[in-house]
């Protein structure tokens, strides 16, 4: 059996749909959830899904040792981050595959600070007629790993940060966990 860690900091939407996705998968488990954010809904997830959950501090994961002993003991096979918003150490990289959904079609709109609402504020400020989803693998630059799937939405005349937000959710929930699954057909 395939064992997920998720990664979280916000509300968990994507996470509750990878647990929903998975849930009846004899070959996959989610084992673990990581937050930094005591606040986040996450949390309250993966306390109605009964999964154990670690909060951990960025000093923690500046130094990640004991995270990947964690890791390697409870037999993690991939990392996959749902609206993470700390940065990745590279020995956390070196040691388990990692995957990542951005919202946006990178690599426009990545990097530091580029998540959520401010991702799509930038993409309506700068007039684009169309946004959507980047899954990719995450190396030590945030937003540049290589990327597995893109998939686009067009932006209607007037539209919103939040009804864009509202579009690019619906992608992230169809194709996410589709790809996790993919990828863990190779690991």
């Amino acid at each position: 059996m395939k064992q997920i860690s998720i990664f979280a900091s916000g509300m968990g939407s994507n996470a509750k749909n990878i647990i929903e996705h998975f849930r009846h998968d004899p070959y996959t488990n989610i084992n673990l959830i990581i937050c930094n954010n005591k606040n986040a809904g996450v949390l309250k997830i993966a306390e109605q899904e009964d999964i154990p959950y670690l909060m951990v501090k960025k000093s923690e994961l500046e130094k990640p040792f004991e995270l990947i002993c964690l890791f390697k003991n409870r037999k993690i096979d991939l990392i996959v981050l749902a609206g993470f918003l700390l940065k990745i150490p590279s020995e956390l990289i070196q040691a388990f595959p990692i995957l990542n959904i951005h919202p946006s079609l990178l690599p426009k709109y990545g990097g530091k600070g580029m998540y959520g609402t401010h991702v799509h504020h930038a993409v309506l400020e700068n007039n684009e007629r169309v946004s959507g989803i980047t899954i990719h693998r995450v190396n030590e630059v945030y937003d540049k790993g290589e990327i597995l799937l893109q998939k686009e939405v067009t932006i209607a005349t007037g539209e919103t940060a939040k009804t864009l937000q509202n579009k690019i959710h619906k992608l992230e929930h169809q194709y996410y966990p589709v790809v996790i699954a993919e990828i863990l057909k190779e690991i």
